[in-house]
């Protein structure tokens, strides 16, 4: 390497450091890249590949010109390394040191062709007598058709091609393919495939062979006897003659059976979870209210769809005594068990709690809050709305705890927004709120809601919002709440086709005359 200036700093351990914006230019090619920062760079791993660079330093002028070269370099198998070694020079300058060298791409061996006379002959064959899986059957134009078979446990596939006669590939008709097929007990297979039909060279042969490491390996197991390993091996013909071997080896029989254990233990585990996760959405269910308190001036429903098995939106119909009642709807923040469990966690202070909110709501608040505080982590909080109803009075007394403004559609069409009146719950053991109240005449419409609703989006990531929340509200205001429930719901899915991401939860009221 070669430097028209010195460099402005050099650095321990033979690093060049300098602080400042980078452009590296292909001098072969006019590319220019910008690396914003610090430049720290070994550069001793350069070398020669006929390439030049020219790195500018700014604002004080530094140039290198140097040939970069392959040792240390990223393999030309590399997914970013392209046409010009500018790329894979532009990722050494950009990542930080130490940065370890991305992953490379998934890669295995895919597909085998096997030549037979007929496909479907063939086909029958694989999938009646060998047990193979079809993975394709498709017709590619003027290409024919195209017909691949798996082996159950395996990743690779088998392409049945049909040759025309005459042509070369029809003379690899009926001889050996090369191809083996290990598994872990060939005598069962052979006793099984043969039982179908399928026709064998000769019996299952053992053999055995003592296992020699390279030099290499020997190194690093010199303390240990070199293995004595067994196989078993068989040869098989398809419906055209192909042939193929049948084989186990001790080592791989080892593999594929830990394999096999790994895959169940993983499988019950799977299955305990799912089973686990179907008991807590049960148990949620059952958390949400099973029974609706009759009142006289109000009917209301509510509902709460999950994202997941179990989610962290809450709502409630407390029966606080005197033709009184309570909707709640909040939202534990979180997803996933975490959050159901506060939920468990909340409903159950909101209940046992709920006595003193008929005469005390401020106080009841408080209670929550401190039962909250006290029982959870220090980063858990919930928002919630709490709303007490007069059924005798047509007063609606509330408490919103940082959640989502509550929507009053009058009778007449105006709308009013219950804000935020006190924090979210959990947060702060020092905590009070204020209470506000509104009265209710027949033909209002209440209508609570979490962030499931306002801020489901689609393919645009346009978010459904408030405005369509209240646009669904007003086209659908003569409906009771329950079908009013659902037609805001159906109105969110429509507009956000796609998968849920979050729970939507909704409480519609309405008021009715006496």
């Amino acid at each position: 390497m070669t430097a028209t200036r010195p460099c402005q700093q050099k650095a321990a351990g033979g690093h060049t450091a300098c602080r400042a914006s980078h452009t590296i230019t292909d001098s072969r090619q006019p590319r220019e890249l910008a690396i914003p920062g610090r430049l720290d760079v070994q550069l001793d791993f350069l070398a020669d590949i006929g390439q030049r660079f020219v790195i500018r330093a700014t604002p004080r002028v530094t140039t290198f010109e140097c040939r970069a070269k392959t040792r240390g370099m990223p393999s030309r198998h590399s997914p970013w390394r392209h046409a010009s070694p500018l790329v894979g020079l532009h990722y050494y300058l950009t990542q930080p040191m130490g940065t370890p060298v991305p992953p490379q791409p998934h890669l295995r061996i895919h597909a085998v062709n096997i030549y037979v006379r007929d496909q479907d002959r063939s086909l029958r064959f694989y999938l009646d007598q060998l047990g193979f899986k079809l993975a394709f059957d498709a017709k590619l134009g003027s290409r024919g058709r195209w017909i691949a078979v798996s082996p159950p446990d395996g990743s690779a596939v088998l392409v049945l091609i049909a040759p025309k006669l005459g042509t070369p590939e029809y003379k690899f008709i009926g001889r050996a393919t090369h191809v083996a097929l290990v598994t872990d007990d060939v005598v069962a297979k052979f006793h099984e495939w043969r039982g179908r039909g399928v026709r064998f060279t000769h019996s299952p042969r053992l053999r055995r062979f003592r296992y020699e490491p390279t030099a290499a390996a020997a190194s690093d197991q010199a303390a240990e006897p070199s293995p004595i390993w067994g196989g078993v091996f068989t040869r098989f013909l398809d419906v055209d003659g192909n042939s193929f071997a049948l084989l186990g080896f001790d080592v791989v029989s080892q593999q594929i059976e830990a394999q096999r254990r790994a895959v169940a233990t993983k499988q019950e585990a799977e299955r305990r979870a799912a089973q686990e996760l179907e008991i807590a959405k049960q148990v949620q269910a059952r958390l949400f209210p099973q029974e609706l308190p009759r009142l006289k001036t109000l009917e209301y429903a509510g509902t709460c769809i999950q994202a997941r098995q179990v989610g962290g939106d809450y709502y409630d119909f407390l029966s606080l005594g005197q033709d009184r009642l309570g909707l709640v709807i909040g939202d534990i923040a979180g997803k996933g068990i975490a959050a159901a469990l506060l939920m468990a966690n909340l409903q159950a202070n909101l209940r046992s709690q709920c006595a003193i909110a008929l005469d005390q709501p401020r106080r009841f608040l408080r209670s929550v809050n401190q039962l909250f505080y006290d029982n959870t982590v220090e980063s858990a909080y919930a928002t919630l709305f709490f709303a007490e109803y007069d059924d005798r009075a047509g007063r609606l007394r509330y408490a919103n705890c940082g959640h989502l403004p509550a929507l009053l559609l009058r009778r007449d069409g105006t709308l009013e927004r219950l804000d935020s009146t006190c924090p979210v719950l959990g947060l702060f053991s020092a905590w009070d709120c204020a209470i506000d109240e509104r009265r209710l005449l027949p033909g209002d419409t209440l209508a609570l809601y979490t962030d499931g609703v306002t801020e489901a989006f689609n393919a645009a990531e346009e978010e459904f919002g408030d405005h369509r929340l209240v646009e669904t509200l007003r086209r659908h205001h003569d409906q009771p709440p329950p079908a009013l429930v659902q037609s805001i719901a159906d109105a969110v899915h429509q507009f956000s086709p796609r998968e849920q991401y979050d729970d939507i939860t909704l409480i519609v009221a309405k008021c009715r005359p006496a």
